[in-house]
């Protein structure tokens, strides 16, 4: 694996990120984090986005707002741009995902051909709708948010690697992440609850890409998930 990303907008306890917790994930090799709309679950990534580069946000958030929506980073002698976008359909309302995605490549395909975006969105017809709108301008459209994997993933036949969502590292008998007992008394009662992280076993998901470097062509793209037991 020469380029570990990963979304972190929930890694503080289910809520946000915090900067020791972002610290332990870059020490785990993580070398790019992307996030969503709870990144601002915690007061502190107001100014941790602004000092640390490689933790991102979505572009299209309203011009003023900390930190940045992309990046691009030297991989074994590639640059690679990673850029982070958020839907719009059930979420907060944004700039429009296609048009933001549009101008912010005007920028990086000056740089690489080589270039990830994590779609943080919804709906799977927004997403897949975005897939292919970048096919054949973007190495891979990996989807994020709703925390479970989906079984769509694929090469379009532009070249770009997608998958509606990567899914979730985080409790396996849970949720989303949440305790189960918690969230089923929330649908019978429809009460206002504070939600708790899950323990026990863990579950880590994601996507595995080959990228030709000198096209910027995804080669292939396998679903990866491992339980801790």
């Amino acid at each position: 694996i020469d380029l570990t990303v990963a979304n972190c907008e929930n890694v503080a306890g289910g809520f946000g990120v915090t900067e020791k917790v972002s610290r332990e994930l870059f020490d785990y090799g993580i070398n790019i984090m992307t996030s969503g709309n709870h990144i601002w679950d915690k007061k502190e990534a107001l100014g941790l986005l602004d000092k640390e580069d490689r933790i991102l946000r979505p572009l299209n958030y309203p011009p003023g707002v900390p930190g940045r929506g992309s990046i691009t980073v030297n991989v074994t002698g590639t640059k690679v741009g990673i850029m982070n976008v958020s839907g719009r359909v059930f979420m907060n309302p944004m700039d429009c995902p296609f048009r933001t995605a549009d101008r912010e490549l005007q920028s990086v395909k000056k740089e690489t051909d080589v270039i990830i975006i994590d779609f943080h969105a919804e709906a799977t017809s927004e997403k897949i709708a975005f897939g292919h709108y970048m096919d054949g301008r973007v190495s891979a459209v990996i989807g994020s948010h709703t925390h479970v994997q989906t079984a769509d993933e694929q090469v379009l036949p532009g070249g770009t690697a997608y998958i509606s969502d990567a899914g979730m590292t985080g409790p396996a008998y849970s949720v989303i992440g949440v305790e189960i007992e918690q969230i089923i008394d929330k649908f019978l009662r429809q009460l206002p609850k504070k939600f708790n992280t899950a323990k026990g076993d863990s579950v880590m998901s994601g996507v595995i890409i080959e990228i030709n470097e000198r096209t910027g062509k995804a080669l292939s793209i396998h679903r990866l998930q491992m339980k801790s037991s």
